[in-house]
């Protein structure tokens, strides 16, 4: 079966800072091929985390991709609400 799949870089906000990079792995895995995982926590001055966010990388076909927006996008999850959009950085392959 040869479905066209591209490399799409999303953006994922709104996490609890309690989710891991295999949380998500898992969790985006079902919908592509998770290729990288990068998890950021930003905190204030006294180091309380106020906003993680993470950029998943994967290999997804266009239906796929929808399918996995339509599902995740604005659900509630580990005590967040995902914000999922493509990231705008294009992306060269190395």
């Amino acid at each position: 079966l040869n479905v066209n799949r591209d490399l799409i870089r999303l953006y994922i906000g709104g996490l609890s800072n309690s989710v891991t990079q295999k949380d998500l792995k898992d969790r985006f895995g079902k919908f592509g091929d998770v290729q990288d995982v990068e998890l950021r926590t930003k905190r204030d001055e006294e180091g309380v985390p106020f906003k993680t966010f993470a950029y998943v990388n994967l290999n997804i076909s266009d239906a796929d991709l929808k399918k996995c927006l339509t599902v995740l996008n604005k659900s509630k999850w580990k005590g967040g609400t995902l914000q999922i959009e493509t990231a705008k950085e294009s992306f060269l392959h190395r």
